[in-house]
């Protein structure tokens, strides 16, 4: 199973693309889109939905993964936020049904086993998953990344289940 995770935002917009397959999982790809500030958000948002497009052709994931989002202070950038995961998930909508939401509770709990991990142990801890030699940057990339993660092993568990 290929699985695209996705760190919304709308200046940066992590991306990271695994391969889970039984309990083993290898990292494929993982990224960033960035759109530049002097631009106005519909233009921001057009290239957000383009590169999303190009992402999932080029990588054909067999599942989508999204951060939920959480905001407590700052309502004006959380409605930015927003509409760039808005037009994520449409973009991935043209193209598979197989999209999920995680919380970064969900996240930091699949991934470190512990719901309220720093982001430094998440990071650690998806370098170690992978075998990787070093924590993917940026942060947001690696964030996708623990996401893919997440669903990956969220799948697993449901498989499991399903079995029984």
């Amino acid at each position: 199973m290929i699985v695209l995770g996705i760190d919304p935002g709308l200046a940066t917009v992590g991306y990271g693309v695994i391969q889970s397959e039984e309990m083993r999982m290898r990292l494929i790809d993982y990224g960033t889109i960035l759109t530049p500030a002097g631009l106005k958000l519909p233009e921001r948002l057009d290239i957000i939905y383009d590169s999303m497009l190009k992402l999932i052709d080029r990588f054909s994931p067999d599942a989508i993964a999204f951060e939920e989002l959480f905001f407590a202070k700052n309502v004006k950038t959380g409605i930015a936020v927003a509409h760039a995961r808005g037009v994520l998930v449409a973009a991935a909508y043209k193209r598979t049904r197989e999209l999920y939401e995680y919380t970064p509770l969900q996240v930091k709990q699949a991934v470190v086993g512990y719901g309220r991990a720093e982001k430094q142990q998440v990071q650690a801890m998806v370098k170690t998953i992978l075998s990787l030699k070093e924590i993917p940057k940026p942060d947001d990339a690696a964030d996708a990344v623990a996401i893919a993660i997440c669903h990956a092993q969220s799948a697993i568990c449901n498989n499991a289940m399903r079995r029984r």
